[in-house]
């Protein structure tokens, strides 16, 4: 009997079918001109015709008819405006007066076709068609790894300018074409090749490069749910292993697409509740949290009011507030809903009524609730609930939803204290898991260490790195990557030595490293003490220079050499025999073992 595939997992990969190569602009012209070119045709040969039918005469007085070729030379310099004279003889009356209506109907047949062929160049299907072209052409030519993004709307273009400063190419496909539009206005370093089409036809994949063999990841981030599990589906089943990003705000959806093979599904509203959880419980751990997200340069956000424990007033219980409100009880906090169309929850007081009538927000008893959220769909219905509930108690802890971009002045003049941008929360968190992903990974671990552990490295990382955030990389020490420490990974390296300044191995580096990975197994915050061993994989962060140096560190030998023994070894083979300081293999087998803080 034959046995099920595991669930999740598809060993048949499938290819997408592609078209016949052609050419569709030139079929197209073609089709759009055949009549105007008919009449073109049909003139141009009448005119030939008549010119070998009416008699001339010569020099001498005698008369002689024009031969086609001599009639076809005529009109073809006649009908294109050149006009070299009258041929092989001057011409008759009759002549002149059958040339001069041929003349008129020329210029009536070429305003014909030049009219029609300036429709065709502003016709939407020859456009598209033409932008096809050179979409396709654009993919078939590259060779660098790219993202394929599918939906280019806020989060979109937040994740595309992130992802384009480290220097990732991308691809769009959106159906909007005044989102792809954007592409040719905003300021990118690269090129960025974008479809106008519906990502729910498997074809418009195919076309955007997803079995191409650069492209590296797919990102969904459509505000259509639906789409964006077609897109899972279509990726987990045309070119299974490749990872997929996809966004969605319902866990019936994300329940659908995790039965695609594994795609890691950003919901920006089940983010928000775990953030305000963490705030709840471990501020600095949410500090942490946030900073790092945020990209390389980001100031470091001030930690501001704690969410306060007691009852909470959610305004709105769609898929928003009902996950806001699962997270809140899931931390024992009593949650009082307001919604005209909220049906009863057990456990929860569910007002079924409009939270912009006085009445109602009376009723839900704002003046001794700790905590209040607006997080209905309608930004001026949320600013409005913001300002009454404000009024009502000033000492509440006021959340809201900010749904447009547009808004975020009015949204930051009322000085809300935990704002929800979805587009925001879900491009960060994406670029998070694309940029580092070994910082992801951090981030899940990190708040079981304890609120100390991370006020303890938010110092750390402002004593070394200042109010902005610096570079965070990830570096292996392997043989390929970290040539110049090819002598003492086998030995193994000291953290502490390996940090130290190549200018001066007193000083040591502004970088922190968060996080050592070895065989699958983590270690957060490692101390300097800590041997690093080949194959290991650390997580830092610091300045922009401090990564240079550790990069000269790491692939120069003689750099290495000083750095960690201190030794001073020339760098060139001449001047090492010139100077007869040539390092031994004795010497370097012993100067890695010995950590700077031994004796």
């Amino acid at each position: 009997m034959r046995r099920p595939l595991p669930r999740g997992r598809f060993h048949r990969q499938t290819a997408i079918a592609h078209p016949a190569e052609g050419s569709p602009t030139v079929f197209l012209v073609m089709r759009r001109m055949r009549a105007p070119l008919i009449v073109l045709i049909l003139i141009f040969a009448i005119s030939v015709f008549g010119l070998t039918l009416i008699p001339g005469q010569d020099a001498d007085g005698n008369p002689v008819r024009m031969g086609f070729f001599d009639a076809f030379y005529f009109m073809s310099y006649t009908a294109t405006t050149i006009g070299y004279g009258e041929i092989p003889h001057p011409f008759t009356g009759a002549q002149r007066l059958w040339v001069t209506a041929t003349i008129y109907l020329t210029v009536i047949g070429w305003a014909y076709a030049i009219g029609s062929l300036l429709a065709t160049l502003r016709d939407r299907a020859f456009r598209e068609a033409l932008a096809l072209r050179r979409f396709t052409a654009t993919i078939r030519r590259m060779r660098e790894p790219f993202l394929l993004v599918v939906g280019y709307g806020q989060t979109g273009q937040l994740l595309g300018h992130a992802l384009d400063t480290l220097g990732r190419r991308l691809v769009v496909v959106d159906r909007t074409p005044e989102h792809i539009d954007t592409l040719d206005i905003d300021p990118y370093y690269a090129d960025i090749p974008g479809l106008v089409a519906d990502a729910r036809n498997p074809h418009t994949l195919g076309v955007a490069g997803l079995e191409h063999p650069a492209c590296e990841g797919v990102v969904a981030l459509t505000d259509n749910d639906e789409v964006n599990l077609v897109v899972a589906m279509t990726v987990a089943l045309v070119r299974p292993g490749l990872p997929v990003i996809a966004r969605t705000v319902s866990p019936a959806i994300e329940h659908r697409m995790r039965a695609f093979g594994s795609p890691t599904v950003v919901n920006p509203f089940d983010r928000y509740g775990d953030h305000l959880r963490l705030a709840l419980h471990k501020p600095s751990a949410y500090l942490l949290t946030s900073w790092l997200i945020r990209g390389e340069g980001a100031e470091m956000p001030e930690l501001g009011r704690p969410p306060a424990s007691g009852r909470w007033v959610v305004c709105g219980f769609g898929r928003f507030g009902h996950k806001l409100t699962e997270d809140l009880r899931a931390d024992g906090l009593e949650v009082t809903v307001i919604d005209p169309r909220a049906d009863p929850v057990p456990g929860v007081t569910v007002i079924k009524a409009d939270a912009s009538e006085p009445a109602v927000l009376a009723e839900a008893g704002l003046a001794g609730a700790a905590g209040f959220v607006a997080g209905t769909d309608n930004d001026a219905t949320n600013l409005s609930l913001v300002a009454a509930a404000r009024t009502a108690n000033p000492a509440l802890f006021i959340g809201a939803r900010q749904n447009r971009p547009a808004n975020a002045p009015l949204f930051a003049a009322m000085e809300i204290d935990w704002l929800l941008v979805p587009s925001e929360m879900a491009a960060r968190e994406i670029y998070a898991r694309l940029s580092t992903p070994m910082l992801w990974r951090f981030l899940q671990e990190m708040p079981e260490l304890g609120d100390e552990w991370a006020a303890d490295t938010l110092e750390r990382m402002r004593a070394y790195c200042g109010a902005h955030l610096g570079a965070l990389w990830k570096l292996t020490l392997s043989a390929g990557e970290t040539p110049g420490l090819r002598p003492w990974l086998r030995p193994g390296v000291v953290l502490g030595d390996l940090l130290r300044s190549p200018r001066d191995r007193e000083q040591r580096l502004d970088a922190v490293p968060l996080m050592l990975m070895r065989d699958g197994v983590t270690v957060l915050g490692p101390a300097d003490d800590t041997r690093l061993e080949e194959d290991d994989q650390l997580l830092i962060v610091g300045r922009p220079y401090a990564r240079r140096s550790l990069v000269d560190t790491v692939t120069n030998r003689v750099v290495a050499e000083y750095v960690l023994s201190g030794r001073e070894v020339p760098a060139g083979w001449v001047w090492q025999r010139v100077t007869g300081k040539i390092p031994t293999a004795a010497e370097r087998s012993e100067s890695p073992v010995r950590s700077s803080d031994d004796p």
